[in-house]
């Protein structure tokens, strides 16, 4: 296998994922540049890791790094103006999540990559680290029957600090949309309509929302309850998978079986994937996918259906109304 040259864009706290991780696959990724305006946030993350190049300048970065990928963890608002350079130069992108702020960039974005030819990638760095995968091989497996709907509840108490209390899309921005991805993957098909509300707790100084509830009906006939909490001061997150014959209880170690009339289990898988791991992984999807011309999972193209569900809840809370989904695929409301 390739050893793949990467550079950052970003130097924030979610990098932090990223070099962990690619320490567990040295002999696949090197770490060769970092690119950030904040000079401290820059000179922290290149000592810290022993990153040899460091640029201030996007343009310098672009045409002096020398790099094969790009892995870019800047705040969304500016996702866009980062992503359009790297794909006129053609390289290949590693985008955080969610990789742009409204579904028209992120259709952008990835009709561009589609026209050069470029891979781009999204980090869903939850696709394991919550059991979404554990969920779906059951569900495929039969073990609960036929899937009629899924309870999902987050809340606990979060209130960040910097650019993201200033975004309009605050939590499902955050989370939701790591959640969306996952439904997606435990049904194995895609959303039809959702419907949402939401609201700002004073708890919390931020601009866009805290707290919101959305229904979700998927083309399997299953549907989602989903309920976020950033205001919270109870700490729970949970999903439960009802089907005709069983459920499935799940949470951030544990996946329960429940069988009709069993009062305990059947049975209990244990989850233990670091979100460093996870991104590791996702990266690992993107340079599979440069080297073999396969599209990988977590390809940007799929991540428009994500995104697709992301804006769809807050056109329907906006709006007050229920948004119908195009074919799923086509990811446009």
């Amino acid at each position: 296998m390739k050893k793949f040259k990467v550079g950052l864009v970003g130097a924030g706290g979610v990098t932090e994922l990223h070099l962990e991780g690619y320490k567990g696959k040295p002999d696949r990724i090197e770490v060769v540049a970092i690119c950030d305006p904040n000079e401290d946030n820059l000179r922290y993350r290149a000592e810290k890791y022993g990153i040899p190049n460091t640029f201030t300048d996007l343009d310098a970065f672009i045409r002096d790094s020398g790099i094969d990928v790009a892995v870019v963890c800047t705040p969304t608002s500016i996702r866009k103006q980062v992503v359009m350079p790297l794909l006129d130069a053609g390289i290949p992108v590693f985008v955080e999540k969610p990789f742009s702020d409204t579904l028209a960039d992120a259709v952008e974005i990835t009709e561009k990559a589609k026209r050069l030819g470029i891979p781009v990638a999204v980090n869903q760095n939850f696709r394991r680290h919550f059991p979404f995968d554990v969920a779906r091989r059951l569900v495929d497996g039969d073990a609960i029957g036929k899937v009629t709907s899924i309870q999902f509840n987050q809340m606990f108490f979060r209130e960040d600090a910097g650019w993201r209390l200033d975004c309009e899309r605050h939590a499902l921005s955050v989370m939701g949309i790591h959640w969306f991805d996952g439904f997606r993957q435990t049904l194995g098909c895609e959303a039809e309509s959702v419907t949402s509300l939401m609201s700002s707790s004073d708890a919390i100084g931020c601009r866009g929302e805290t707290d919101a509830t959305v229904q979700i009906q998927f083309e399997n006939g299953a549907f989602v309850t989903y309920t976020q909490s950033f205001s919270s001061a109870v700490n729970r997150t949970e999903m439960i998978v009802i089907g005709e014959r069983g459920t499935l209880i799940c949470n951030h170690h544990s996946v329960q079986l429940h069988r009709v009339g069993d009062r305990e289990p059947s049975e209990r898988w244990i989850v233990d994937v670091s979100r460093e791991t996870n991104s590791l992984e996702n990266v690992g999807q993107l340079l599979d996918w440069i080297e073999t011309g396969v599209p990988a999972p977590n390809s940007a193209e799929d991540n428009l259906n994500v995104v697709a569900m992301l804006d769809a809840a807050y056109v329907s809370a906006g709006e007050k109304r229920t948004v119908q989904l195009k074919k799923a695929g086509s990811a446009c409301l």
